[in-house]
């Protein structure tokens, strides 16, 4: 035993307390630290810069539904129709993204469906959780989708669509790409119903999945600052060759230019869905 090992032996040292890998957090826009409980109670908004950080399905449903609702299963689709394999087989790829989930309720893929109301306003609410694979569209996405739609046509209540995605899901090929007619044609379906189709774009909506159901709704509401693209900017300005604005493709800008109905705050949310469902659902009605 060497001598340094004598003298702590000797003297009352006490070993460092473990301290949690997740007790703080670095807010994404302002770099300030925050507990990392105080972010996720104020629904991961940063208290200093009102950054809106991205949230899971489970924490989306909790905070927009009432209590006692309902997490529908999503279609049996088959996995891996294309044998597709890159660095990893894409089997192995969705293993790993749904053991990244929960343990109590691990998400099947990047869409999921709940029943339920806002504020007693009943509504089914699909959320895409980033998380999975970049929130990505395939065919398991599109299946989920269409069986929202027929839950709020058999229920006849809204369907309310919270989109986060990087586009279409590219180990599914053309097969992805055929989910934005497919879900096209659902919310052809529920209008013919009368019944709402209701979009919140959150951080970020692009690729496919913005070409497609995320700007069919019959409202647009979007987080603040949250990205909104179909292909990236710097494409864009390659393209064009042109400089674009500082807040081109944000929540913000496409509010300037019509092409959404409003940006609200995630603590106004479930209000804000409350009234537009309690306002569309008496048109429907009448």
């Amino acid at each position: 035993m060497s001598w340094i090992d004598r003298v702590r032996k000797a003297l009352p040292f006490q070993d460092k307390r473990d301290t949690p890998d997740n007790l703080w957090t670095s807010c994404p826009s302002c770099k300030e630290m925050l507990f990392t409980k105080e972010y996720e109670e104020n629904l991961s908004v940063c208290p200093r810069c009102e950054h809106h950080g991205r949230i899971g399905a489970d924490a989306r449903f909790a905070h927009l539904l009432d209590e006692g609702f309902t997490i529908l299963d999503n279609p049996k689709v088959k996995e891996d129709p294309l044998k597709f394999k890159d660095t990893k087989k894409y089997p192995d790829r969705l293993k790993a993204a749904r053991a990244g989930n929960p343990a109590d309720r691990p998400l099947a893929d990047a869409l999921t469906n709940a029943l339920g109301s806002i504020d007693g306003h009943k509504a089914v609410v699909g959320v895409q959780d980033f998380a999975f694979m970049g929130g990505s569209m395939g065919m398991a996405v599109g299946s989920a989708f269409v069986s929202g739609v027929e839950t709020a046509i058999r229920e006849k209540c809204g369907y309310v669509v919270c989109t986060a995605s990087g586009g279409a899901r590219m180990q599914e090929s053309v097969l992805a790409l055929m989910q934005m007619p497919k879900t096209t044609v659902a919310i052809s379906r529920l209008r013919k119903a009368g019944l709402p189709y209701i979009v919140l774009l959150t951080d970020p909506t692009s690729g496919g999945v913005m070409a497609a159901y995320a700007m069919l709704g019959d409202i647009h509401i979007a987080e603040p600052g949250a990205t909104i693209a179909f292909t990236g900017r710097r494409v864009i300005e390659q393209t064009i060759r042109e400089k674009l604005p500082d807040h081109f493709q944000t929540s913000e800008y496409y509010h300037e230019h019509g092409m959404v109905d409003m940006v609200v705050h995630r603590h106004e949310l479930r209000a804000t869905l409350a009234s537009v469902l309690d306002y569309l659902g008496a048109k429907a009605a009448a």
